[in-house]
């Protein structure tokens, strides 16, 4: 009988020794496990590190492998790392070799899939619908977080349904279309989701072949090549390349956007895949927004001569972006300007400031996420899209807890004792979702403008 993975991984000395004579993540150990297989591009070293036979390798190639049988009516097809398939009835573009891949997750929310699927922080993911409705309200051409769609495919339990909403200008299938983004329809999500949460975000392979024909086996060896979202810098891809100006405020009924045009702050955001209501939020609140690319530097940003910066939030591992944007925080920090982050700008915020983040097991995606204050004891429900999370127990003197989630318990919100610096796990502008958190934009213009109440407002609140 060959060896499993977990074998393997103790024949080499444990998970930390297996991943440095392997060289790599033990979160790439994790995946293996998950899949009960090991890509084939690490063969070689695990065949010199341990001197098994090929075969012996889960995941080898077996001889005279079976083709497969296409349920009838299925056009498309979710594969997952350790074989799984999930049969289903494609959506949206059809897709050529090499078929999208990235990590599952599943989102909870139950409107809003346009900003969703068009949010930069879910770069390299496939998303999961929970809710079983999706498409009745359509799609239009304000709704967009980002001119390209971010998520690399999407998942539904039922057809699309037709647009019942006023300001919808297509249908959802068709928008799909034209972004070139594949989904599939008629999957069990709530086997799906069960997966994704008894056994972490899983590597998955969206096909929807116009010729119909499914190689399985290359599907999965696809998903098991694939090295998974920890260590992946992918601020860097959705970020702008130069800087711009914002003015644009948030969507008003009846007239629609408007613009700011008296501004009283200027506020520099550093674009880690910004979200367009975030900048929206800023200039509603009475800012002028500079936006600058993630490798901004500390001269870069402060040359502009902001009264505040802003951490947007973007996809992709905190470690890995932190080689450049961390430098670069600190010099902001050295320089006393106020700051405020959020998502993936929390976390770097956390790293700039000495703490430590890591890889939840399952990540928070939706928009009915609840958050508690530590200060007020009030709970905001909240819009959230992140994998990774701040390490409580590395925060350092002088950097406290102001929020956590009442979901598992992880950190959702940091601040500074001795300066106006602070940050968030979650989404206050939401878009999709609730508005509960949009003070804290109010709070930051506060504290831009440098009055005494909000001095004691950040030492006592925050």
């Amino acid at each position: 009988m060959s060896p499993s993975v977990d074998d393997l991984i103790e024949l080499l000395g444990g998970a930390d020794a297996a991943a440095r004579r392997l060289g790599v993540g033990t979160e790439a150990l994790r995946k293996w496990r998950q899949a009960r297989a090991i890509p084939a591009k690490h063969w070689p070293a695990l065949l010199a590190a341990t001197g098994l036979p090929l075969s012996d390798l889960p995941g080898a190639p077996e001889a005279d492998m079976p083709p497969s049988e296409v349920p009838a009516e299925a056009t498309a097809a979710l594969v997952l790392a350790d074989g799984a398939v999930f049969w289903g009835r494609g959506i949206g573009a059809q897709t050529a070799a090499p078929a999208p891949v990235g990590e599952l997750c599943f989102n909870t929310g139950m409107t809003g899939y346009q900003e969703t699927l068009t949010d930069p922080s879910y770069a390299g993911q496939i998303i999961c619908f929970t809710f079983p409705h999706i498409g009745n309200v359509g799609a239009n051409g304000q709704d967009l977080e980002a001119t390209n769609v971010a998520a690399r495919g999407m998942v539904v339990k039922q057809d699309l349904t037709a647009p019942s909403n006023w300001r919808a200008a297509q249908p959802l299938d068709g928008w799909l279309r034209s972004q070139g983004i594949a989904g599939i329809a008629g999957v069990d999500t709530r086997a799906l989701t069960l997966r994704i949460r008894d056994g972490g975000p899983p590597t998955g392979v969206l096909a929807h072949p116009a010729d119909g024909r499914f190689d399985l086996p290359a599907l999965q060896a696809q998903a098991q090549a694939w090295p998974g979202l920890e260590g992946m810098d992918l601020a860097r891809e959705v970020s702008c390349t130069q800087s711009y100006q914002w003015d644009e405020m948030e969507w008003a009924w009846p007239d629609g956007f408007s613009r700011q045009t008296a501004p009283r702050h200027h506020v520099v955001a550093v674009d880690y895949g910004a979200k367009r209501n975030i900048l929206r939020c800023l200039a509603a609140a009475g800012c002028r927004v500079t936006v600058v690319p993630a490798t901004a530097s500390a001269e870069d940003i402060l040359r502009h001569q902001p009264d505040g910066v802003f951490l947007s939030n973007g996809p992709g591992d905190p470690a890995a972006t932190a080689e450049y944007a961390v430098p670069a925080i600190q010099g902001v920090l050295g320089a006393g300007v106020p700051l405020f982050g959020i998502c993936l700008g929390h976390q770097l915020l956390a790293l700039a400031l000495g703490a430590r983040t890591y890889k939840l097991e399952r990540g928070h995606h939706g928009a009915n996420q609840p958050v508690k204050d530590l200060a007020t004891g009030r709970v905001e429900i909240t819009s959230q899209n992140h994998g990774f999370a701040v390490d409580d127990k590395s925060l350092p003197e002088g950097v406290r807890i102001t929020h956590t989630s009442l979901f598992d318990g992880s950190n959702e919100g940091i601040a500074c004792d001795d300066r106006p610096v602070f940050s968030v796990q979650y989404h206050p502008e939401a878009s999709p979702g609730p508005s509960d958190s949009h003070y804290l934009f109010e709070r930051f213009v506060k504290a831009m403008a440098g009055s005494r109440d909000t001095e004691d407002e950040v030492t006592e609140v925050y």
